[in-house]
């Protein structure tokens, strides 16, 4: 193990604060443990990341399978792991109260092996159809791809609306592909093929066979478990309040928002959070060797090697 070099953490102190507006009692068990899970694998690093990045070379050709594992709990500096939990935050509050604790675990933990598997069907697909090997050398870390399939899962059990992205109005529905493209253009050094494994692994669940696997593999217990107390509910405008939980689909009561969720977002809805990260990297993009690196599930061992010696990462 290797304890990351000591440091200025800007995205770790603002992540440790927003957790505390909300208040640790606010915020399910499991999203709690992942959040706690990943700061300490990003303050106690198992291996370096071009050790724990996950890549088709790497896994296939050289069979180290524990780069499933260890990818998505392995982020390149504070701000990767920021955005990246931040999201996390948002999301487990909303489908973990309305899946149920131990439901909304086996979810993650599907979810984290199953990305990383998908990532790498892609690259090798991708890498034999354009006769392309460094596809195959690409190497990927972060938790983002997760956060594309809890996405898919959001959208899906709130289907209606639309949410705000760059200023234009995108219908629910088809906003994981708007995000998709959009962070790949405007934070190029991200892995379009990570994020892209999260939203099918999200699809499989919600539209195909996944989620009935899950639940044969389960036996003793499924979704629609309640999580006992009160459900966040959220909506594309910023408001935020609490919800009677029925696992059943009866209509709840909405009553007032607590005020700390509104210190945590600044009063900003998910997405219009991530149109400030993305409008923050077109500005910092001429600045690079001094920006954080671009938000997302990536980085090619070329781009991680040049970080590593950027950041000062200890050697391997």
């Amino acid at each position: 193990m290797q304890r990351r070099s000591r440091g200025i953490n800007t995205g770790l102190i603002l992540l440790l604060s927003q957790i505390f507006n909300v208040g640790i009692n606010n915020i399910p068990p499991v999203t709690l443990a992942t959040l706690a899970l990943n700061i300490w694998f990003f303050l106690n690093p198992q291996k370096p990341l071009y050790s724990s990045c996950l890549s088709v070379e790497k896994c296939c050709q050289q069979k180290d399978w524990q780069r499933l594992l260890l990818s998505p709990l392995h982020h390149a500096d504070d701000w990767h792991l920021y955005f990246n939990m931040a999201s996390m935050l948002w999301k487990g509050i909303h489908l973990e109260r309305r899946l149920g604790s131990r439901w909304f675990a086996y979810v993650i933990t599907t979810f984290s092996v199953l990305t990383g598997v998908v990532y790498l069907l892609l690259q090798f697909a991708v890498a034999e159809f354009m006769d392309e090997p460094d596809f195959k050398r690409s190497c990927a870390v972060g938790f983002s791809g997760v956060l594309f399939a809890l996405k898919v899962l959001n959208n899906h059990y709130c289907p209606g609306g639309f949410v705000n992205i760059l200023g234009f109005p995108v219908p629910n529905r088809f906003a994981c592909w708007v995000e998709l493209v959009a962070i790949h253009l405007f934070s190029p050094g991200t892995s379009f093929a990570g994020h892209l494994a999260g939203i099918l692994v999200g699809l499989m669940y919600t539209q195909g066979p996944l989620k009935k696997m899950m639940e044969a593999l389960a036996g003793g217990f499924s979704s629609n478990v309640g999580y006992p107390g009160q459900q966040y509910y959220f909506n594309s405008s910023g408001s935020s309040g609490y919800q009677d939980y029925y696992p059943h689909g009866r209509p709840g009561h909405y009553e007032e928002a607590p005020g700390n969720y509104d210190t945590y977002t600044a009063g900003l809805s998910e997405e219009e959070q991530l149109e400030r990260a993305l409008r923050a990297s077109l500005w910092d993009r001429g600045n690079t060797r001094n920006s954080p690196t671009p938000y997302g599930f990536r980085l090619s061992p070329e781009e991680e090697m040049r970080r590593q010696r950027l950041h000062r990462f200890e050697n391997q």
